[in-house]
């Protein structure tokens, strides 16, 4: 089930709590637990229903503009199809996001080398598990199909690989591409695979980018905003003004911000005459 980001953030924030689809006959089941960027969602309820039946408070509990654009948009694409209702909610953070950020001991590690050891011998196509974790550590942050191609895989076959690193905690799926995990570095290391070494670029110093999504990111990235701080440095104007920053990045993007004490250049630069008439006032108030 395909669902927007700002639809994502909408159910993890308790703002949303239905989604609405035409399919042939239900594709979930109650109790249904999906990993999602934001988190895991449940499936609350799945139940089929008239169109004639909606309501306003069910576009709005859907995050619709209201009952006549929920409409239009469930009679947009297979309008022959029967409408199902789908109660969800935020059911907590995804348990991969502390599986990859911990460390194995030497018999755990000795465990992932086994379990990759069959995944090599299962393929058809030839072992695949170290050449892929090596390529995500030497190029993170690179699109799939390039990865892909570099691997001499498509990317349907080479995605679906990946996402079995993934379930491990050995990778983490980025805005665009990936990375290697704590957990996957230190299998490569345990096997004592030659990982790029001082020719490799530095990563950017910095608090990183939250997920924003591929056409935000893209955009940031080539002002060369590749960490809050360097966000910090441009206008929120000039951020609003990039192809493919919405509502919902710039929402994400200033919530980041907040948590790391940062706000935009424009925000800083009317901030500091109000800093300095305060200072002043304090210092004029102080006794001789």
């Amino acid at each position: 089930m395909q669902m927007r980001p700002a639809e994502l953030a909408a159910i993890r924030d308790g703002e949303v709590d239905l989604a609405f689809r035409r399919w042939e006959q239900p594709r979930l089941r109650v109790g249904t637990r999906m990993r999602t960027a934001v988190g895991l969602l449940e499936v609350t309820s799945v139940d089929r229903v008239a169109v004639s039946s909606l309501s306003a408070a069910d576009a709005r509990r859907a995050g619709a503009a209201s009952l006549t654009a929920l409409r239009q948009g469930l009679d947009r694409v297979h309008p022959e199809r029967p409408v199902y209702r789908i109660g969800l909610r935020y059911a907590g953070a995804d348990p991969r996001q502390a599986l990859r950020e911990s460390v194995p001991e030497a018999a755990e590690l000795d465990a992932i080398s086994a379990w990759l050891d069959r995944l090599d011998r299962a393929s058809p196509a030839g072992p695949w598990t170290r050449a892929t974790l090596l390529l995500i550590d030497e190029l993170p942050a690179t699109r799939a199909p390039d990865l892909a191609r570099r691997m001499g895989r498509d990317t349907p076959a080479f995605k679906q690989n990946v996402r079995k690193l993934k379930e491990r905690g050995l990778t983490e799926s980025l805005d665009i591409g990936y990375r290697l995990s704590a957990r996957g570095a230190a299998v490569l290391d345990h096997e004592g695979h030659r990982r790029p070494g001082p020719g490799r670029p530095e990563p950017e110093p910095g608090t990183p980018l939250p997920h924003l999504g591929a056409a935000a990111t893209r955009a940031l990235t080539a002002r060369g905003a590749v960490s809050l701080e360097r966000v910090a440095e441009l206008s929120e104007a000039e951020v609003k003004e990039m192809h493919g920053v919405g509502p919902y990045a710039l929402r994400h993007l200033r919530a980041a911000m907040d948590a790391a004490g940062l706000t935009f250049r424009d925000e800083a630069e009317r901030a500091r005459p109000e800093r300095a008439i305060t200072a002043g006032v304090v210092a004029d108030d102080l006794p001789a």
